[in-house]
């Protein structure tokens, strides 16, 4: 819904035409501005005594129109809005009009009914309308275009409509909004009230898009002290939580009690108190003073078990010859391998796990297509996989061979919330490569490891110089730093295809050096704007994205052109670059408006949370194909997939016109453009500008101030995580035990 004027400020300090309270009751025609998360409310309500809707202001749990609602407060006078209400109190009923039904009905609160369905049904039961969709509604069917699926659907959107009006009241009472209040009644069902009060801080554990501080607000609301030990307990696994999202797979335990009192605002004494209990409860584990949240030092120690493992086992084939292969392959593929990709081959041919690294165009991938070969011709079974999409689909058109996400590769099973392939159901194969690891954290990693068979080949190829994962562990960087894993860098530049400067500035940035930028009037492939005004360089981006690099280059501003920027919020964020660029690029496309933001057919977007049900995965990028009001559905496609989302699940949703750096790793684009500003000092590292110019395919043009290019190029500090993979993997294989 429009913003309506700025509603949430203040208000002009003309004298009231009334003063006294009054009561008023009335049908809600239209909502004109509503906040899910306060509740605050304007609408338009139809009084028995006026032929003129008034305007009512106040705040509402949950109210929808054709609803009855019974305010009661006082007039006065807006000096833009004229006569309002000014609601103290609100309370709404059940529609019982005729016109309050079909307007209740026509909003599409209701699955399977809209606008027209709404008249024929209640032209059909008049009053009785609602009391035959609860009690009797296999007499819907009574009514044209209504058949068991659609009379099914009506019935069952009923019942959850009804369920999450009283877990809304409750939950916004206590300040949780429609959005999250929609994902908790779908987890707890009509328990959600009970299973709350006795611990609103399980939220924050087992509810996505809920964290510590909501919860925290409810509990402060339900009067639970500051300092109790639920408190503290649900603090501790919080702040590892918090940690967790720096990429920490642990932190030492003094460190950890003085970072959860500093967030807390609780005695240590009883932070540790609430440590031990933690421990015991098996929801934390302990490992010589190192603390760990139980998934991540399970996910920690069992893939290094698990790599160990397969390092130490014999393979399923006889040794390559490697001075006949990779001749061999120099015939197939009519090219000379340099002494560098020669070395690469040969030791990913001899053994049994390795590693291949290099930044853009030095030939990763034509050893990887050089490899698939190789073994091809030994009629060895290989599996492809990379951690996104798009980065699977690039691997498959450079090797020509079939590749997967690392989660399609396992097989999630939605009946049993699981991989089919696990440390107990082990995948068929011979040999395994997996790109783009820096992108891999401690946990997907386990998952792909532990289900590698003892006999499996693994090469593994990635830059270490890129971001690292936005999950927890530093896994590429760890394998290298154990010592145990062959490691083959490759440094000479090949790719330079149209001048070459995204590659050339790649490398100069990854050294510490400047831009290499070209001539004037140049066909090049990277390009410089220099500006420091946020606005101007708005402006910018849309001139670029629908006119300037459409024409000059050809590229489809809807699907081929990303906008790269290393925040979510300011003015130069994602999320406001995103809102504008739809205004630019799709205006006019059939949409929903959900939980603040406007969805259309036509916009790309991405799955932000992994939907292990749905088969999509955070990162994955699609294009709304459908948006059906009746049956509240949203049809994404993702490269030829439809996925179905259901109007409340759009959440998981977020316009992809420009996305953060982070969220483009492991994607390639057509055209890209990135924005660096002092804005984002705090981000600014060499590792952020080296991952968004290497994102680029054809076209990379950097929009920014020269200074803070600078900062980020001369910011080459590297940001330790705590891990111990590395270690333990180093043990494992120079004292080896029984692997589990």
């Amino acid at each position: 819904m429009a913003n309506y004027h700025n509603y949430k400020q203040k208000k002009e300090k003309e004298p009231p035409v009334l003063s006294l309270d009054v009561e008023i009751e009335g049908v809600v025609e239209n909502i004109i501005y509503r906040s899910d998360d306060t509740g605050y409310t304007v609408c338009s309500v139809k009084l028995d005594n006026r032929n003129e809707p008034i305007t009512v202001v106040g705040k509402c749990p949950v109210l929808w129109a054709g609803e009855t609602i019974k305010a009661s407060g006082h007039w006065t006078k807006h000096a833009r809005h004229g006569n309002q209400f000014q609601a103290d109190t609100m309370v709404c009923l059940a529609p019982t009009s005729i016109n309050g039904i079909k307007r209740f009905l026509a909003s599409g609160l209701v699955k399977g009914i809209a606008a027209t369905m709404a008249e024929r049904i209640v032209n059909k039961f008049g009053a009785d309308t609602l009391q035959i969709i609860e009690k009797n509604s296999a007499r819907l069917e009574e009514i044209n275009g209504i058949g068991p699926h659609r009379r099914a659907m009506i019935k069952e959107s009923w019942n959850e409509l009804r369920g999450v009006r009283d877990v809304l009241i409750f939950l916004q009472s206590h300040g949780i909004g429609t959005a999250q209040a929609t994902r908790i009644y779908k987890q707890y069902g009509q328990k959600a009230i009970s299973l709350i009060s006795e611990n609103p801080y399980r939220l924050c554990r087992e509810i996505w898009g809920i964290g510590f501080k909501t919860a925290d607000k409810v509990a402060s609301s339900m009067g639970i002290p500051k300092d109790s030990l639920i408190r503290a307990r649900a603090g501790i696994s919080y702040t590892l939580q918090v940690l967790a999202e720096e990429g920490h797979c642990f932190e030492l335990q003094s460190e950890l009690l003085l970072k959860a009192q500093e967030l807390l605002d609780i005695p240590v004494e009883k932070l540790a108190e609430a440590l031990k209990e933690e421990i015991k409860e098996g929801n934390i584990i302990n490992e010589e003073d190192k603390i760990y949240l139980k998934q991540l030092f399970t996910a920690e120690k069992l893939a290094a078990v698990c790599l160990a493992r397969i390092i130490t086992a014999p393979e399923s084939f006889k040794p390559i010859d490697v001075s006949k292969a990779i001749p061999w392959a120099q015939t197939i593929m009519q090219i000379t391998f340099s002494c560098h990709q020669q070395e690469a081959l040969s030791m990913a041919l001899s053994n049994k796990v390795s590693m291949i690294t290099g930044g853009p165009g030095v030939g990763k991938t034509t050893i990887l297509r050089a490899l698939v070969d190789i073994f091809n011709a030994r009629r060895l079974k290989i599996c492809l996989a990379a951690p996104t999409g798009r980065a699977a689909k690039r691997m498959q058109e450079a090797t020509g061979h079939p590749a997967k996400t690392i989660h399609r590769l396992l097989g999630y099973q939605p009946a049993i919330h699981d991989f089919e392939y696990n440390r107990h159901k082990r995948l068929e194969g011979d040999v395994f490569a997996i790109d783009e690891m820096s992108m891999i954290d401690i946990e997907l990693f386990y998952s792909f490891v532990s289900a590698l068979p003892d006999h499996a080949h693994l090469i593994m190829v990635g830059d270490p110089d890129q971001l690292p994962s936005i999950g927890p562990g530093n896994v590429l960087k760890d394998l290298i730093l154990s010592g145990k894993i062959p490691v083959c860098k490759l440094q000479t530049i090949f790719r330079q295809e149209a001048g070459g400067l995204i590659v050339q500035n790649a490398h100069a940035v990854n050294s510490g050096g400047n831009f290499i930028l070209p001539d004037k009037n140049s066909d090049s492939d990277f390009f410089f704007i220099e500006c420091n005004d946020p606005e101007k360089i708005i402006s910018h981006v849309r001139l670029l994205v629908s006119s300037r690099i459409p024409q000059k280059f050809g590229f489809n501003p809807m699907n081929e052109i990303q906008v790269l920027t290393p925040m979510r919020k300011n003015v130069l964020g994602s999320e406001n670059l995103n809102t504008i660029l739809q205004e630019t690029l799709n205006p006019h496309g059939k949409g929903i408006e959900r939980y603040g933001h406007t969805y259309r057919v036509g916009d790309r977007v991405m799955q932000i949370i992994n939907n292990y049900d749905k088969g999509v995965f955070n990162g994955d990028i699609g294009r709304i194909i459908e948006i059906d009001s009746e049956e509240q559905k949203l049809v994404v496609d993702f490269d030829g997939l439809p996925i179905t989302y259901d109007f409340t699940e759009v959440d998981e949703l977020v316009l992809a016109y420009a996305c953060s750096i982070h969220k483009s790793q492991g994607s390639e684009y057509p055209a890209v453009i990135v924005i660096i500003t002092t804005q984002h000092y705090k981000l600014l590292q060499r590792n952020l500008l080296y991952t968004a110019i290497t994102r680029g395919k054809k076209l990379v043009c950097v929009i920014g101030s020269k200074k803070a290019i600078w900062l980020a190029i001369k910011n080459n500090k590297i940001y330790e995580r705590r891990t111990f993979l590395a270690a333990r993997l180093a043990s494992l294989l120079t004292n080896p035990v029984a692997p589990n």
